[in-house]
């Protein structure tokens, strides 16, 4: 199988990766002149065999995103698919799933979790989409998921817009998981009856009922920087988790876990907070995102 692959950044060039590894062509396009494989889109189209062409937009959401899908809709031809693999949001999705289809053009939303480890791991894959469509897209869908069950690593969650519904709920929880580590974390660094924070922290990562992967990088963290003073306590929130309370209001489901998890995320731009420090830390060990470095004093 061979598909095209927009975007070649953390995520994208690492999916080149992993894809070709498990015999999948890809040709990918990029505006950095030293990562792509062609220079415009319409390149990276043409490139593409004769038949069902498949093309997976892995760039940030919103105008950019909106742009590539626009392009390539004047690119591709009936019977084409176009895979949105960033964090969109699902009515959106929608949108363009409607504005596609007068083209004949198929519409697949992928929602994608692994960050920068994802090419060892493998990609934990929530897609949204015509059944027809999902399983005709099987074989690059088992090349990115991790070993193992397709089932435990892989879900056809519903149509067009479920896979990026379920992303974003995926990040909600995320969320309210990083800042129960991290809030645990600034409660053991002000107790002076803990000598060991560090070393508390990772004796938790065996036999305990709050083990997991988050746990573990938060414990490489430390590993790394035991105060966590290279890094400013100043966190990001890129989306999700606003529009996952936003459904859970109009669901009239109670989120508060989440809700305060992003609040929280606010008032890390406002005072100094060794939470926030480690929710920073967290998301620059699964994903790679940028922290800001401490002030001169290191607070």
């Amino acid at each position: 199988m061979h598909i095209g692959l927009v975007g070649l950044g953390r995520m994208g060039a690492n999916m080149r990766e992993r894809l070709q590894r498990h015999d999948i062509e890809v040709t990918g396009y990029d505006r950095n002149r030293e990562v792509t494989d062609v220079d415009s889109l319409a390149e990276l189209v043409s490139a593409l065999p004769n038949g069902r062409r498949a093309v997976w937009v892995m760039v940030p959401a919103g105008e950019v995103t909106r742009s590539i899908v626009s392009e390539l809709a004047k690119l591709l031809t009936t019977g084409d698919i176009i895979i949105e693999g960033g964090n969109s949001h699902y009515e959106e999705d929608r949108r363009h799933a409607t504005e596609l289809k007068k083209l004949g053009i198929d519409y697949v939303d992928c929602g994608v979790s692994g960050g920068i480890w994802g090419l060892e791991n493998g990609y934990g894959l929530m897609v949204g989409g015509d059944t027809e469509v999902v399983n005709h897209l099987i074989p690059v869908f088992d090349a990115l998921r991790p070993e193992g069950p397709r089932e435990e690593g892989f879900v056809h969650a519903g149509p067009v817009g479920a896979g990026h519904f379920a992303k974003m709920v995926h990040n909600g929880i995320e969320y309210g998981l990083m800042q129960a580590y991290a809030e645990g974390y600034e409660l053991l660094e002000a107790e002076a009856l803990i000598k060991d924070v560090p070393g508390t922290l990772k004796a938790w990562s065996r036999g305990t009922v709050v083990r997991s992967w988050l746990l573990d990088l938060l414990v490489k963290a430390l590993a790394e920087d035991p105060a966590l003073a290279q890094i400013d306590d100043w966190v990001e929130d890129s989306g999700e988790g606003r529009w996952t309370v936003d459904a859970a209001i109009d669901a009239a489901v109670p989120l508060p876990v989440i809700s305060a998890a992003l609040f929280a995320r606010f008032s890390s731009r406002q005072t100094g907070s060794p939470a926030m420090k480690a929710v920073a830390a967290l998301r620059q060990q699964f994903g790679g995102h940028a922290v800001r470095p401490a002030g001169p004093s290191g607070a």
